[in-house]
């Protein structure tokens, strides 16, 4: 589990402290910044127990800080500024199996955007953007893996984009597919964005020895990695 998915898990674990999360969401109801003393009166907490949450909820990243006076006076005698707390621009979203529709998303409003702009088959468009993708990805690993296993690099890229690999008779079955939902509804669309998607992983990392061929499965993703020399399946 890669360490951004860590810190959005131990995000969403501190809201299950029923006192932090009341807490987070007075706070987020208010479009103005609240103090620690404007929420322990709120729920009647002692302003140290307000103070514990609330920290807390910054540490994880859900709240940000800010300093103000709230009287409105500067200079000596205006006393100090209060701690001030307004939610985060952090933007927490968990699932298990993780799905990555962010991924998805970005890569069909592209081609949408650019197929309106070029008059290609959108479908072409969007093979080639999550191609290129994929290969960034691969150029990426394969630049910070210094001296990594091409084959380890491969299930470590994997493993961070929620495909869950699993090492099987020689190839890569993907036990996950992080698109799940829309390729129930647009399997032919979503799959053939997942292969290419694949497809340029490969080839960004290089020499894995592995292909990327469709191979459906109810239970698992489209694809599959195997050898190269495994028969190429593109139906």
């Amino acid at each position: 589990m890669d360490e951004n998915r860590r810190s959005q898990l131990a995000a969403v674990a501190a809201l299950a402290e029923p006192t932090r999360l009341r807490l987070y969401e007075h706070v987020v109801r208010h479009s103005n910044p609240v103090s620690r003393d404007e929420a322990a009166a709120e729920f009647g907490l002692p302003r140290t127990t307000a103070a514990f949450h609330l920290d807390r909820l910054v540490d994880e990243g859900l709240l940000d800080v800010g300093y103000e006076r709230r009287t409105g006076r500067t200079g000596p005698g205006a006393g100090r500024p209060s701690k001030l707390y307004r939610r985060s621009e952090c933007h927490v979203a968990v699932s298990l199996p993780e799905r990555r529709y962010d991924l998805a998303g970005q890569l069909l409003a592209a081609a949408v955007a650019e197929a309106e702009r070029s008059g290609d088959p959108p479908q072409a468009v969007l093979d080639l953007r999550a191609y290129q993708l994929g290969k960034d990805l691969g150029d990426t690993a394969r630049s910070a893996a210094s001296g990594e296993d091409s084959r380890d690099a491969v299930l470590r890229v994997l493993e961070e984009h929620g495909f869950e690999p699993r090492v099987e008779a020689g190839g890569i079955a993907l036990a996950n597919c992080p698109f799940h939902a829309l390729a129930q509804e647009h399997a032919e669309l979503v799959c053939g964005m997942n292969l290419r998607l694949l497809d340029g992983l490969l080839d960004g990392l290089a020499r894995t020895g592995l292909t990327a061929n469709l191979s459906p499965s109810p239970a698992r993703c489209c694809v599959r990695l195997e050898p190269v020399d495994a028969p190429r399946r593109r139906t």
